[in-house]
């Protein structure tokens, strides 16, 4: 049987998609090696000066060290809270109401200002809570529907016969479900990990109504450095923070593969 030969046109279209979606990168990283003092493209020299400018500058490790906390944290609060809810819904979805899928998507659908002012008023003032704490419930509702929709992705195609057959065996319901069902969901949970820690890392709608003096973000520290300098150190900053997603799915890559993902 022969192979159909691909249209001349679809081929150019799909190298303008690619076109577009590297270009801004390409754009990003080349003023981040470039030696002038200003942001430019394409570099008039190349210099890994900027690059050592961040670790030089204390604002962008302490707000580094205060992001990679609550992405770590507001990842796993939102894990140990929907994973949970996600494993309710799938699992007795007859008995429970229909919206209540939605209520946990509820973040995603307001806009991200509107949910950052809400949480402002409501955790910080309304409840005199201190900027970490506030952050760190922000991070965790922000990231909860990534959780709640990837998770129960993962369970549509579990077959839940399994786990009433451990159970009918003697399994207590917990075991169950860290032995049984957790297991075959883990790629599921990776995915829901990996989404949520990346969204948490570079938020700026939500963080910038929760921080405060003394407590910032390193996307938020980088919106106060554009407006005093406009240097290349806000670029090799986002190459780092691309570096970082790289980096994390290469991990996922080498211990796992990304095949795995799609099971």
């Amino acid at each position: 049987m022969m192979a159909k030969s691909v249209h001349p046109a679809l081929i150019a279209f799909t190298a303008l998609i690619f076109l577009f979606l590297l270009a801004p990168l390409v754009i990003i990283i080349g003023a981040a090696f470039s030696d002038t003092t200003y942001l430019t493209f394409p570099p008039q020299g190349l210099t890994l000066h900027w690059f050592s400018n961040i670790f030089a500058i204390e604002a962008f490790r302490t707000t580094a060290i205060t992001s990679f906390e609550l992405a770590f944290l507001g990842t796993g609060l939102s894990l140990l809270l929907g994973v949970p809810a996600a494993y309710a819904i799938s699992r007795y979805r007859v008995e429970l109401p229909s919206w209540l899928s939605t209520l946990f998507v509820l973040p995603i659908l307001v806009p991200e200002i509107v949910f950052g002012f809400s949480l402002m008023k409501s955790i910080t003032i309304g409840l005199g809570l201190p900027i970490f704490p506030s952050l760190l419930i922000g991070h965790a509702l922000l990231v909860l529907p990534y959780s709640v929709r990837v998770v129960s992705a993962s369970l549509a195609s579990f077959d839940f016969s399994i786990e009433e057959a451990a159970i009918s065996l003697g399994c207590p319901p917990l075991k169950t479900f860290l032995t049984v069902v957790l297991p075959n969901i883990r790629a599921g949970v990776i995915a829901a990990f990996i989404l949520a820690f990346i969204t948490s890392i570079n938020d700026v709608s939500v963080s910038v109504f929760l921080t405060g003096p003394g407590i910032s973000t390193l996307p938020i520290q980088i919106l106060a450095h554009m407006e005093q300098f406009f240097d290349p150190t806000i670029a090799s900053v986002s190459v780092l923070l691309m570096l970082v997603t790289v980096a994390v799915m290469a991990v996922v890559e080498a211990t796992l593969g990304l095949t795995f993902l799609t099971k």
